[in-house]
């Protein structure tokens, strides 16, 4: 079984992206639980367009972010300018103030402008000029890196990728996607005509019922044991924290809940444990010698930490 109106939004977001329900099915996962999405993949694969159709799928106020070396926090959150009609100053705000956001190369800006990021993927929210000022509800931002150039990038520092409760990669679509993308982007592209299929009010209330779906104690033992193991790693220098905890929860949660179901299972962490924990640990200097990787690493630790089997019956 499967929740008709997330795997209709879904399929509205396929007309757009070929071959990657997977990937879609990631994103409406953070999406419905309230996090957000790291994109560390080549250009050209589809990452805007992909961000794009959501936020047309969601008839939701869009905002792209080109991060460049000489991008201010202000050009982020906004900045209060002086009218001289009014005698006042007036808050004009900045693109980090709608409902999806796309913070495009977000590795090529200084640490600066990247941390004033921080308070909104948290939070929710952006202080300037000493007040705080709430985002827009939902909020969600789908950030993109390229894993290949690092010439003139800063990498996010491990407070900032903990944000992210997804990371992971779109990748090169088959020979016989590909040939659909030219197909359907021969004479106009499917995304200009893309209808909302969902309105925003209906996405707050998916969320709130999300929030809903029961997870039961031998599960979350399960997901607490998972991330403690990757403390414990021979390979981890820094394992994951306790948000990785929540995180991953949350997502089991918005999972279950696209399944059509009112709970979580273990197996439905065991899924989502790759994406959500991979980019929450820091390798010792020998695992990077020997080329481990974090994905490696992570597989071994859900590979090693027991199922909860039996312990309650649903």
């Amino acid at each position: 079984m499967k929740q008709p109106q997330v795997y209709k939004m879904i399929e509205n977001v396929e007309r757009v992206v070929v071959g990657k329900t997977k990937e879609i099915e990631l994103s409406f996962i953070a999406l419905l639980s309230g996090g957000h999405v790291l994109l560390d993949d080549v250009p050209g694969v589809g990452k805007t367009m992909m961000v794009r159709a959501i936020a047309k799928t969601l008839g939701a106020d869009f905002k792209r972010i080109q991060f460049t070396p000489d991008l201010l926090p202000s050009d982020v959150t906004g900045v209060s300018v002086f009218n001289q009609k009014t005698m006042e100053f007036q808050f004009r705000p900045g693109p980090v103030m709608a409902n999806v956001v796309l913070a495009d190369e977000i590795n090529r800006t200084s640490p600066k402008t990247q941390a004033a990021l921080l308070e909104a993927l948290e939070e929710g929210s952006v202080t300037t000029d000493g007040e705080t000022r709430e985002l827009q509800n939902p909020f969600f931002v789908m950030a993109t890196q390229n894993p290949i150039e690092y010439g003139g990038t800063y990498p996010l520092p491990e407070a900032q990728l903990d944000r992210f409760l997804f990371k992971f990669k779109i990748g090169y679509p088959t020979i016989e996607e590909e040939i659909d993308v030219l197909n359907r982007v021969e004479k106009t592209h499917p995304i200009e005509s893309l209808q909302p299929v969902l309105s925003l009010d209906d996405l707050v209330t998916i969320q709130q019922q999300v929030k809903n779906v029961y997870v039961d104690e031998s599960v979350k033992k399960y997901i607490v044991n998972i991330v403690n193991a990757t403390r414990e790693h021979h390979s981890v220098y820094l394992g994951a924290s306790p948000r990785a905890s929540i995180a991953l929860m949350k997502a089991g949660q918005a999972y279950a809940f696209m399944q059509d179901r009112e709970f979580v299972v273990p197996d439905d962490i065991k899924a989502l444990a790759p994406f959500a924990l991979q980019h929450r640990i820091l390798l010792n200097s020998d695992a990077k010698l020997s080329n481990t990787t974090n994905e490696r690493v992570i597989k071994d630790v859900i590979d090693k930490v027991p199922i909860p089997v039996g312990e309650k019956s649903f």
